[in-house]
């Protein structure tokens, strides 16, 4: 079985176009899903002892967490250090599963690949891109989005360029969702062995 990594910065599509191998039949692991359902199950009592008062009847309180961490790199240094490894295990978990199940393909979907250790789990990656003015149009009309924030973050994050540059394969989203789903078709074919664009049939 061939482990895709799919990565690319914030606003440029990433999660339509997991959606989109999905669609075509890929087992797709979401690291973003994955870490909501950690925090209203197993990592919730170790956030809480962490950081107190930041669950709710067993919950993570997402917004009292964000309180505690942004800005703060010592904090988010022990989220991570609870959260990776539990998502981690996770995604191991999926691939055991659809390994054995004989699929020839299966996503994982990691935000932060290049920025972790990502690089070293998948066989290949593709990179998710679009212009840069089409990624700050979609970031900057997101709730809650500011400039000063969506700097902030891009600092934080690997530059689309180098991204690309290391990419086995690149998706430009910026040239509309059929023009996607066309590329995602492509790469399942070629890694697959499945001329349709589909995975398993």
């Amino acid at each position: 079985m061939i482990v895709l990594g799919l990565t690319g910065s914030i606003g440029m599509g990433k999660s339509t176009t997991a959606k989109m191998f999905a669609e075509a039949g890929v087992p797709v692991h979401d690291s973003d899903e994955t870490v909501h359902r950690l925090y209203s199950g197993k990592a919730a009592p170790l956030v809480e002892a962490a950081f107190p008062c930041t669950t709710d009847a067993g919950v993570v309180d997402r917004a009292k967490l964000a309180a505690r961490v942004l800005g703060d790199a010592a904090a988010l240094k022990t989220l991570e250090a609870i959260v990776h490894p539990l998502v981690r295990a996770d995604a191991d978990a999926f691939l055991a599963r659809h390994r054995a199940a004989g699929a020839p393909l299966a996503v994982l979907d990691i935000p932060l690949l290049f920025e972790t250790s990502g690089r070293n789990r998948v066989d290949k990656v593709v990179v998710v891109t679009a212009p840069p003015e089409i990624q700050r149009a979609r970031v900057l009309g997101r709730p809650g989005m500011s400039e000063e924030k969506l700097a902030a973050i891009l600092a934080k994050q690997v530059p689309d360029a180098e991204k690309r540059r290391q990419a086995d394969f690149v998706i430009d989203t910026g040239e509309g969702f059929d023009a996607a789903r066309k590329a995602v078709g492509v790469i399942i074919a070629e890694l697959s062995g499945d001329k349709s664009g589909r995975a398993g049939s």
